[in-house]
Parts: C-alpha cells; sequence; structure tokens
C-alpha cells in the first residue's frame, strides 16, 4: 500500500502544481469558457479574480503532496478544491469528468494513507473525547 500511495501522492502533486501554475502563467491553451451555467461559473471565477486564490491553494497542495512535506495540510487544502472540480464536471460540464475522477481516486488513495491524521474529524482517534 505504501508504494501506491507514494505513487498516488506524487501524481495528485504533480497535478496541480501543474494545472496550478498554468493559472497564473498560462502556458497551456485555455479554450473559450462553454456556454449556460458552465461558462457563468468560470467567468465568475476569473471576473472576481478568485480564479488565483484556487490557483494557490493547488501550487502549494500540490508542492506539499508532492515533497512528501505536512501531506495532511497539502490534501485539506486541495480536497475543497477536489471536491469543486468533481461537482462541476458532474453538474455543470461533464467533458472533464474522466480526469476529475481520475484525480479524486488519487486523493482518496492518498488520503486513506494519511488516514490516522484525520482520526480526530471522524470521531475515532484517540483525540477525540467526550464530555458529559
Amino acid at each position: 500500500m505504501k508504494i501506491i500511495a507514494t505513487i498516488a501522492r506524487i501524481l495528485l502533486g504533480c497535478v496541480f502544481v501543474f494545472f496550478g501554475l498554468n493559472i497564473f502563467f498560462q502556458f497551456l491553451h485555455m479554450p473559450p469558457p462553454p456556454s449556460g451555467p458552465a461558462g457563468d461559473f468560470a467567468k465568475a471565477l476569473f471576473v472576481s479574480h478568485y480564479i488565483y486564490v484556487v490557483g494557490a491553494l493547488q501550487v502549494i497542495g500540490g508542492l506539499l503532496c508532492l515533497t512528501g512535506f505536512f501531506v495532511p495540510l497539502g490534501l485539506t487544502l486541495l480536497c475543497p478544491v477536489i471536491v469543486n472540480i468533481l461537482l462541476f464536471h458532474i453538474l455543470l460540464n461533464r467533458t472533464g469528468l474522466p480526469m476529475a475522477i481520475f484525480v479524486s481516486v488519487l486523493a482518496l488513495i492518498v488520503l486513506w494513507y494519511h488516514r490516522a491524521a484525520f482520526a480526530g474529524l471522524l470521531g475515532n482517534g484517540a483525540t477525540a473525547t467526550r464530555t458529559k
């Protein structure tokens, strides 16, 4: 499991560093936004400059995963981005759904490997206590 989790962590880090940097430097040609609600959503991200916050979270979270330092923090930064990417492609624009599912699976593998770091959130860790 350690080898699979390491490969998934490195792939996840590479994907988010690459695409996060693309938001800032635009070295990949970005297609025009789609029509309808998907285009409106994308346009709102660009017009409000919120896309730069998302790009920064992707780069920072991706670097943390890629280097192997503070991986749970990297996952904490990336998981909300991944959920938004997945929901965007499920609800608004199906064209990127296979890549969104692939990234989600990578994140779930890495998350499962580091599940002890999130045990307190799930209520089954040693730090989770009840008060009367």
